[in-house]
């Protein structure tokens, strides 16, 4: 697998090297890693991959001009392009925005969603809309998406107000990591919240690139 780290992926993404494929992926670099072992796995070699920083996810107002910036950078170098981007907070903008270039997009209102597959997410909506979410990744980046965003590397008193209304973490885990577990579960310790192990595999990632 391409040699990245979780810190180049936040602040940079990956960036396309060369072009071997006829489909060109572009996606959240939250979700680089999961792509490139559903690619080494399946044979998919025709699909060519590159990434936007993941720190996107903290501001979603800026993903649909940078996916859209992407897509007309790569158009005329292949056949076709699919953003591995679900809603992500864009408000439908970004649906709207590949509907208007003509590129498909993965469905679903955020990652956790297709992680855990949108048809169970959606039924489990009711009795889970007090939970907070992390992926393989986010656990791996706690730091830098939770922790230092919100100010509680400097006010740990502030933790209360961000998730007084949550009542437990669920991690939604890729991989069977027990090292990614337990620092997961610390991860809900620091927050005061309940934690819950859920493993999802690649949800309907895995089944959104194998039709391309």
């Amino acid at each position: 697998m391409t040699s990245i780290s979780d810190t180049g992926l936040t602040e940079d993404g990956l960036p396309l090297v060369h072009r071997t494929g006829r489909v060109l992926l572009i996606a959240c670099g939250a979700l680089a890693r999961e792509i490139l072992d559903l690619k080494a796995a399946n044979g998919w070699d025709h699909l060519d991959l590159t990434c936007l920083p993941a720190k996107l996810h903290l501001y979603p107002e800026k993903i649909t001009e940078a996916v859209h910036h992407a897509v007309q950078q790569h158009r005329a170098e292949y056949d076709q392009i699919f953003v591995v981007y679900a809603d992500c907070g864009t408000g439908g903008l970004l649906q709207a925005a590949c509907n208007e270039m003509g590129v498909s997009m993965i469905a679903g209102p955020h990652c956790y969603s297709f992680f855990e597959g949108n048809t169970v997410f959606a039924g489990r909506a009711e009795e889970e809309f007090t939970a907070f979410y992390l992926t393989d990744f986010l656990v791996r980046q706690f730091d830098a998406f939770v922790v230092r965003p919100m100010g509680l590397d400097r006010h740990p008193e502030l933790r209360d107000m961000y998730f007084g209304n949550y009542e437990k973490l669920v991690y939604q885990a890729q991989t069977d990591d027990p090292e990614l577990t337990e620092k997961a579960r610390a991860c809900a310790d620091r927050l005061g919240l309940a934690f819950e192990r859920r493993f999802t595999g690649y949800g309907d990632l895995k089944s959104a690139l194998a039709g391309l």
